[in-house]
């Protein structure tokens, strides 16, 4: 079996992390891009109306562009994103939803510049049906 490093990055922070990660054990790397890109004006967390914040209140599925080839054989997934609102983007859990996790281990990591890691790993369990979770709050990879 093997590990991959799955991440979806709003603003560069969390790809080099993954990236890092990726290279430093040795893991195979898909990034999670969303169907319609994010802008700036999208990102803009301090705006109510931003689409980030629509996203996150009202729990709305963000289409994926792309699929991970040959899932099935990873038994480790290191899973990355920013925090947004104390948990990981739409965008994260419906890409998650695509693949069967049945006894997978996942290890989630966020990158953020103000917020904790809130309940990440109990929000995220239901979109990884099957794995086992834990999540970390990260600034680069070494401390993964």
């Amino acid at each position: 079996m093997s590990t991959l490093v799955c991440y979806f990055s709003a603003e560069g922070t969390t790809a080099k992390v993954a990236s890092d990660l990726a290279k430093k054990i040795d893991a195979d790397l898909f990034e999670i891009v969303p169907e319609k890109p994010y802008t700036k004006a999208d990102i803009n967390y301090i705006n109510p109306l931003a689409r980030c914040n629509r996203e996150q209140i009202g729990g709305k599925d963000v289409p994926v562009a792309g699929k991970v080839e040959n899932f099935d054989i990873y038994d480790t997934v290191y899973l990355g994103f920013p925090i947004w609102y104390g948990q990981a983007p739409r965008v994260i859990h419906t890409f998650a939803q695509g693949y069967d996790w049945t006894g997978k281990t996942v290890h989630a990591f966020a990158t953020s510049g103000g917020s904790g890691i809130g309940k990440t790993a109990e929000k995220l369990s239901p979109s990884v049906k099957g794995a086992s979770v834990d999540a970390k709050l990260v600034k680069d990879a070494s401390e993964l």
